[in-house]
């Protein structure tokens, strides 16, 4: 099993710390132009005994979340990720990984630091931060786990969990684990309920949108008439306006980006979203204009 090498890359002008991730503790990693920041050269287990009755429990709370680790789309080794809309609604099935002791005590992709005794989480499109129940499929283990960071940028993997999730959920010996993940979103937590948690949350229920000016853009284009297909196609799946709004980029060069909306319900736009991927018209993502 191949440990993907790639951590913490700046994008967009130092404002995304991206972190790919997954997990090995046989194979070494390839050559990589970060390696040089880590103490160890490939990643592993830590070397002292973990008792799993002694991983703190994740409890859900409503958050609070800023542009750290969400900027969308986002490029690794030229390929372009985009991160949801909203985390509501999610539910997938896939191969989870693990990493740990190579990342331990280096920052995530929003900037906290990454503790392979807690159970958290990288994923490459769920807004960070935020909070899913995975359960082992081999098993039927389940555990919530906090999603702070991004990746894995490897193979088929779908999520990497901590090593400690990965011990609560029994695959951390085997290395991966088919799993289905199922997104939570808590509401109605107090403040100092959150503080005790060390969670970056507030005493409100989570708004993802503001009720106005919230876009859902489904590509830019430098060609007017492949924007106008897509356009065209879009506004057969939805009854919300399909707009196309032409700027000139830093370089002169004219794009032109089909949007949906303005849409602030989350359930409307998650409806949207996944009948445009499914259309296979793109990954979409919420602009606020």
């Amino acid at each position: 099993m191949d440990r993907y090498p790639l951590k913490n890359l700046t994008i967009s002008a130092g404002l995304l710390v991206l972190v790919a991730c997954s997990a090995t503790t046989t194979t070494t990693a390839p050559s990589n132009p970060n390696a040089g920041r880590y103490s160890i050269s490939q990643d592993r287990a830590p070397t002292r005994d973990l008792n799993i009755a002694t991983i703190p429990e994740v409890t859900p709370v409503p958050i609070s979340r800023t542009m750290a680790g969400n900027r969308s789309p986002y490029s690794v080794l030229g390929k372009s990720y985009n991160v949801l809309a909203t985390e509501e609604g999610y539910s997938e099935r896939g191969v989870a990984s693990w990493y740990g002791e190579k990342f331990h005590g280096h920052k995530t992709s929003n900037g906290e630091v990454f503790d392979m005794y807690l159970a958290s989480a990288a994923h490459k499109s769920l807004p960070i931060p935020s909070f899913l129940r995975v359960t082992n499929l081999d098993n039927n283990r389940s555990i919530v786990v906090r999603v702070n960071d991004r990746g894995p940028f490897h193979g088929d993997r779908l999520i990497d969990l901590s090593y400690a999730a990965a011990m609560k959920l029994g695959y951390a010996n085997s290395g991966t684990a088919r799993v289905q993940l199922d997104s939570i979103v808590a509401t109605g937590a107090s403040a100092d309920q959150v503080g005790r948690r060390s969670l970056s949350a507030n005493s409100e229920t989570l708004r993802l949108s503001s009720p106005v000016s919230k876009f859902i853009q489904i590509g830019a284009f430098s060609d007017m008439n492949r924007a106008r297909e897509v356009s065209n196609r879009v506004g057969q799946l939805t009854d919300i306006p399909v707009i196309i709004r032409s700027i000139n980029t830093s370089s002169n060069q004219v794009l032109h980006r089909v949007r949906v909306g303005p849409v602030s319900d989350p359930g409307k736009i998650r409806q949207i979203t996944q009948s445009v991927v499914a259309a296979n018209l793109g990954s979409p993502y919420t602009v606020t204009e």
